[in-house]
């Protein structure tokens, strides 16, 4: 079920693609731990007042106390959320639609290989990729962290933070792979699996506001990742990431089903 030729050719296609967003995470994630000092630490937060409604948007928190809570708010309200999520989107378009729109999965099927292990192997493409990301995410912080603040970052708390973030980019990673199964035409794959994430964070954003758009939060699968909740210990966010998991596996399972019926014209 799993064919490791198109998986290498896969990945090694996506190098560059993931060596692009590790430099853009690289740079914001530096300039974010750098900006942390305890005797600033009010600074920041009165620019966070100045500007309730952009910060809040952006999930930062005012209220974020020592390193940990300054990561969870000013990392994992809007940058480790965005940048992952336009690689799953762009990189769950490629491996199943495109071929299908330019009639280029032909070359995939003409071997002896069934569909199933071609949908499983290129599932596996995308899931690596944010696995990678992440994995990358986590070892830059620890790494910045310990160098500029030795001994004060949690580092299991963070890991703990970082397992979430990785159970809600599989959540959309498979949204937009079983867009890219559904459709055999790009603008739909891209405009369903793009709009969908960025439709439920910008619900996100708005809920993050307050006031009478904060009810927009209840409909977003957003909501169930809570870095906060994970750093306190809160059971409901526990169950969160869990129920993004499970949605996960769903939606991979389901587009490699879709994948391995539909009538592809080939």
């Amino acid at each position: 079920m799993f064919n490791w030729t198109l998986y290498r050719r896969e990945m090694k296609s996506s190098w560059k693609m993931l060596a692009i967003f590790g430099g853009i995470m690289t740079m914001y994630i530096s300039i974010i731990i750098t900006m942390y000092d305890p005797e600033l630490q009010d600074t920041l937060n009165d620019l966070v007042v100045m500007m309730p409604g952009l910060m809040d948007a952006m999930g930062f928190n005012a209220q974020a106390a020592g390193l940990i809570g300054f990561l969870s708010s000013y990392l994992y309200g809007f940058i480790l959320i965005a940048f992952p999520m336009v690689f799953s989107i762009l990189c769950g378009n490629k491996l199943i639609a495109r071929y299908v729109d330019r009639g280029s999965m032909v070359s995939l099927l003409s071997a002896p290989v069934k569909r199933r292990t071609v949908a499983f192997t290129q599932m596996k493409v995308i899931a690596t990729g944010i696995f990678a990301l992440i994995l990358f995410a986590t070892i830059l912080i620890i790494t910045l962290c310990e160098i500029n603040f030795p001994g004060e970052l949690e580092i299991s708390k963070l890991i703990l933070m970082n397992v979430g973030l990785l159970c809600l980019h599989l959540f959309i990673s498979g949204i937009c792979f079983f867009s890219s199964c559904l459709f055999s035409d790009t603008k739909y794959s891209i405009g369903f699996g793009a709009g969908i994430p960025a439709l439920m964070f910008i619900l996100q954003m708005l809920g993050n506001v307050g006031g009478n758009a904060e009810k927009a939060k209840y409909f977003t699968f957003f909501t169930l990742f809570k870095p906060e909740g994970l750093v306190a210990g809160n059971g409901d966010a526990f169950v969160g990431i869990l129920v993004l998991f499970a949605g996960a596996f769903v939606l991979f399972a389901g587009a490699i089903a879709v994948f391995s019926k539909k009538d592809l014209h080939i």
